[in-house]
C-alpha cells in the first residue's frame, strides 16, 4: 500500500469485488451455464479499475474524457456486466436477463447493445488490437484518456495478440495497460499442456513493456500498479495476473474444467452454497 491509498479504500474495493463475484454467480446460475472460471479470476481487477482507477461517468457512458476498457477475453462478459450494473450503468435486475432472447446483455460484450461497454469482443485476439487503436487515437488527438484491457492466457495462443504487442511497443503507447489473466487453464485443458506459454513476463519485457507480476486477488498491489500520475508512465504496462481459475470460490478453484460449466444438480448445489456465503459476507 502506498501513500495515496488507505486501508478503508482497500476494504471498499474488496467489498466491491465480493459484490461483483456474487452478482456474476447469481446471473450465471440463473442462466444455468456459462464461463464461471474465467469470470471469477478477473473480479478483483475489475473492482480496482472501476472502483479506484478509471475515469468514468455512469450517467454519461460516452463522456469524451472517460478512460476506455476492453475486455479482450470477452467470455468473461458476465463479470463486466455485474461491474457496470453495480456502478450504476443499468439496473441490477437486468443481470438476470443474461444471454436471453432480446437481452441487452449477450454472452460476450457488445458495445452497440450494452450501456457502458466500450468495445465489442469475443473473438479472441481482437480485443487487444482494438485497445491499441484506441490508445493511439487518444495520443494522436492529444487526449489524456487511458486505456485498459484484460486478456486471457489461452488467448495468447492467437498470433494477432503478438502483432498487437509489437505495435503497442513500437508506438510506445504508454497510455495503455494490459492485464494478462494467467489462470493456467483454458477450454482445452491446462495451459502448459495445450501450448506452453514459457516466461510471459520475460516475453513482454523483450517487447519493450514495463512488466509487473501480481497475485490476481491482491487489490492493494493492483491499485498501486495502475494508479500512477496520469501521463507519468514511460512505457506501456503489462501486468501478469497470477490468478486462479474460479478465483474466490473454493469449489470452482478446485475444478480442472471450470472454463465453461453447465449446471448439474450437484454443481448447482455447490454454487448455491458459494452464493450464500458471499451474501452473508456482503451484508
Amino acid at each position: 500500500m502506498n501513500d495515496t491509498t488507505s486501508e478503508m479504500e482497500i476494504e471498499e474495493l474488496r467489498a466491491l469485488a465480493r459484490a461483483i463475484r456474487l452478482e456474476t454467480l447469481k446471473a450465471l446460475t440463473g442462466l444455468g451455464f456459462g464461463h464461471y472460471g474465467g469470470c471469477m479470476s478477473v473480479v478483483e481487477t475489475l473492482a480496482v479499475l472501476y472502483g479506484g482507477v478509471m475515469r468514468i461517468d455512469p450517467a454519461d457512458p460516452d463522456w469524451p474524457e472517460r478512460d476506455d476498457f476492453v475486455l479482450s477475453k470477452g467470455h468473461a462478459g458476465p463479470a463486466l456486466y455485474s461491474t457496470l450494473a453495480i456502478k450504476g450503468y443499468f439496473p441490477l435486475a437486468e443481470l438476470q436477463t443474461l444471454n436471453q432472447n432480446g437481452t441487452r446483455l449477450p454472452s460476450h460484450p457488445d458495445r452497440l447493445r450494452t450501456r457502458g461497454v466500450d468495445a465489442t469482443t469475443g473473438s479472441l485476439g481482437q480485443g487487444v488490437s482494438i485497445a491499441a487503436g484506441m490508445a493511439l487515437s487518444h495520443r494522436l488527438a492529444g487526449r489524456r484518456n487511458r486505456v485498459f484491457s484484460i486478456l486471457g492466457d489461452g488467448e495468447l495462443n492467437e498470433g494477432q495478440c503478438w502483432e498487437a504487442f509489437q505495435f503497442i511497443a513500437h508506438h510506445n503507447l504508454n497510455n495503455l495497460t494490459l492485464f494478462i489473466d494467467y489462470n493456467k487453464q483454458q477450454l482445452d485443458g491446462a495451459l502448459d499442456e495445450v501450448i506452453q506459454p514459457f516466461d510471459l513476463a520475460a516475453k513482454f519485457r523483450a517487447f519493450g513493456f514495463e512488466v509487473q507480476t501480481i497475485k490476481g486477488d491482491d487489490i492493494a498491489a493492483l491499485l498501486a500498479a495502475v494508479r500512477p500520475a496520469r501521463g507519468g508512465e514511460q512505457r506501456p504496462l503489462a501486468i501478469v495476473l497470477d490468478s486462479i481459475k474460479g478465483q474466490g470460490v473454493t469449489y470452482l478453484e478446485n475444478l480442472s474444467n471450470s472454463h465453461h460449466l453447465r449446471l448439474t444438480p450437484d454443481v448447482q448445489l455447490e454454487i448455491e452454497k458459494a452464493i450464500a456465503e458471499l451474501e452473508a459476507a456482503h451484508v
